[in-house]
């Protein structure tokens, strides 16, 4: 056995049961070769080709991302409003950005977190014509999920009805559009909608804005320590600017695309998107899954919940399509052998979505298709359960459920109100029965540094400090540093080669600067990515790193 390179003198946490005391990992070519103490360690690995100390730093498994939206990405181009609380504020940011921007033509900005609204309101044109009156102005929720339009912009875009070809907008008591546009993560990020916006002159859908967030998303993610990103949502004609970045270089962590199956979807759509699963098949760029949507989000009032919302009472929210019809598209596609991501995030359609996979294992009998229930937000205690009987992957955000995002006096918490607050992003109960949690940032909804969805998954408290909100859904660190790395390996049937440093599995791994299993709760999303290796290379090496 020949070895390559040795890294040794730290703390490997292997996250393999077979060796899971560790100050030393040998590599050779793109794999793992051996695991250990340096004082066990055969005479091969004493005589590695590089012997690269530690300096008592830590090693990890690569990160992998379950959902990260790296081709949309946040736009440096655009105005941002994340943290802004108030109409005023807001006008402020926007302002700025225009003194910066004197030759704009459009308003761009993104980060918008439904705030400074009545509850259960929604923004309108007339308060973003007070503060853009002159330019077409769009603002893009922090979700991505809405639009918020001027009236400059109702016009430019061609607004002037319900049904539109990026979303759904919102018509006052006379019929005319208000400004506020939803079902846009269906609509506008689809494969027509993205076309439609550009083709309307919108800057931000211009194909060079969208490979530019897409680099500099890849980017970040791998100085983060991600190894494997799961983008979530794409469609055919994206390829091209994953193959641009592979060639240019810029596709450094491994990637795996689902395709989005929206509404409209053909089966000539489908045979399509096999037949890019059976082209791009490698562990560096894989084409696979399914991604599809049951309903939207908390927020502006738009997931399905089992009861009313606390502040619009009589409102549930509702399903992208019936029940009974979803059962069947799920049933007919597990039959084709796909494996399924669906968003869902009201309790209502997560119950909707694991009635279906149960009626597709009925019909189609049983298989390792490990479908994904992604968001899983607002979850009945009753269907806990079901997600580990099922087989069905937990993907779910930490970040997401932090108080000053999510907590009392947001409008998430004020929307489901207090007596649905236990079922906010059920963790610990969701492991406890034995679901695989994959664990994921769903950049640039939120940050994405993993080891800040891990502090949050611990502490569920403000990422800054101060009370936690639902602790008892809190996870212990190396259950959240297993739902980063094992979880969400096994959640993209990725397992056999990743997810823990296991001999024979590819050398993909992590060097941080302190240990996130002794460290303080409160201080791992301070813990430094030093570098990190994908393939048996190291590919990123921070600027500070000793």
């Amino acid at each position: 056995m020949s070895i390559d390179v040795l890294l040794t003198g730290g703390v490997v946490h292997t996250l393999d049961a077979a060796t899971p005391h560790a100050d030393s990992i040998a590599l050779t070519g793109d794999r793992i070769a051996w695991t250990g103490r340096y004082e066990d360690a055969p005479e091969a690995v004493r005589n590695a080709t590089r012997v690269i100390p530690l300096k008592g730093r830590t090693v990890v498994p690569g990160f992998v991302d379950a959902h990260n939206h790296v081709r949309l990405g946040s736009d440096a181009a655009c105005a941002q409003l994340a943290g802004a609380s108030s109409m005023e504020e807001i006008g402020a940011r926007l302002e700025a950005w225009r003194a910066d921007n004197p030759d704009a033509t459009w308003v761009e900005a993104e980060g918008y977190s439904y705030t400074g609204l009545a509850d259960g309101a929604h923004p309108t044109a007339a308060q973003l014509d007070a503060l853009v009156p002159d330019l077409p102005a769009v603002v893009f929720s922090y979700d991505v999920h809405t639009l918020w339009l001027n009236s400059a912009a109702l016009t430019a875009l061609g607004v002037d009805g319900a049904e539109l070809p990026f979303g759904t907008a919102e018509l006052d008591a006379d019929g005319r559009p208000t400004g506020f546009v939803a079902d846009f993560a269906v609509k506008g990020l689809s494969r027509a909608g993205l076309a439609g916006l550009a083709a309307r002159g919108l800057p931000w859908a211009d194909t060079g804005r969208q490979y530019g967030r897409l680099a500099a998303s890849l980017d970040h993610a791998i100085a983060c320590g991600i190894t494997t990103v799961v983008e979530p949502q794409n469609s055919p004609d994206d390829l091209a600017l994953f193959l641009r970045a592979r060639t240019e270089q810029r596709l450094r962590s491994r990637l795996v695309l689902a395709m989005f199956h929206g509404p409209g979807t053909t089966e000539e759509d489908r045979r399509e998107f096999s037949e890019l699963a059976r082209t791009y098949a490698d562990d560096r760029l894989r084409v696979g899954p399914l991604k599809l949507y049951i309903d939207d989000v908390v927020e502006p009032h738009t997931a399905a919940l089992h009861a009313p919302y606390a502040n619009e009472p009589g409102h549930l929210g509702a399903t992208y399509v019936p029940a009974e019809e979803f059962a069947e598209l799920v049933t007919t596609l597990d039959a084709d052998g796909f494996q399924l991501f669906v968003h869902a995030t009201g309790d209502r359609g997560i119950t909707t979505v694991l009635d279906a996979v149960a009626r597709a294992q009925a019909v189609n009998g049983p298989r390792d298709a490990r479908h994904q229930v992604v968001h899983v937000e607002c979850l009945r205690t009753e269907d806990v359960g079901r997600f580990a009987e099922l087989g069905v992957v937990a993907c779910m955000q930490p970040r997401h459920a932090s108080p000053e995002i999510a907590g009392p006096g947001h409008a998430w918490a004020d929307a489901i109100g207090e007596q649905r607050w236990h079922q906010a992003w059920p963790l610990r109960s969701l492991a406890e029965t034995g679901a695989v949690l994959a664990l994921s940032s769903d950049w640039n909804v939120a940050e994405m540094e993993p080891l800040v969805g891990i502090q949050c998954a611990v502490t569920r408290a403000p990422l800054d400090g101060g009370e936690p909100w639902m602790p008892e859904e809190a996870i212990d660190v190396v259950t959240a540093l297993r739902g980063y790395t094992v979880g969400s390996a096994y959640a993209v049937h990725a397992d056999d080669d990743r997810g823990t440093l296991t001999p024979g599995k590819l050398a993909d791994l992590v060097v941080l600067a302190d240990d996130p299993v002794t460290c303080a709760p409160e201080s791992l999303a301070k813990i430094d990515v030093l570098e990190t290796w994908v393939g048996g290379e190291c590919v990123y090496t921070a600027p500070t790193a000793p």
